[in-house]
């Protein structure tokens, strides 16, 4: 099971920090790509990143100078950072490790 939490509103300029708490299996042992995905409105589904059960991290090409995805080990979760925000990282954003998803969570970007 998979649960998003952080702010619901960023404004821009600033650094969007979410969290995604696996419960149910290890990040170190358990499937292999944890994934930020996000849906903007009326929009599809884009992928942000990912970090493996090794730790390594792969971004995203358009948003790789912006996006930070880290891990807490002992608290089983990862983190997604994403800076300089502006209204257009509007969305719903969802961690991903297959085959389960979380609820999604929603950012607006506002000031």
């Amino acid at each position: 099971q998979l649960q998003e939490s952080g702010p619901g509103l960023v404004k821009p300029s600033q650094t969007l920090s979410l969290t995604c708490a696996v419960s149910g299996g290890s990040i170190t042992t358990n499937g292999y790509y944890y994934n930020w995905i996000r849906r903007p409105p009326g929009k599809g589904l884009e992928w942000l990143g990912a970090i493996d059960i090794g730790g390594n991290t792969i971004y995203s090409p358009s948003l790789k100078s912006r996006t930070s995805i880290s891990r807490d080990t002992s608290k089983n979760q990862f983190t997604l950072q994403l800076s300089s925000v502006s209204p257009e990282d509007t969305a719903v954003y969802y961690c991903f490790t297959s085959p389960f998803w979380g609820q999604g969570t929603q950012v607006t970007v506002s000031s």
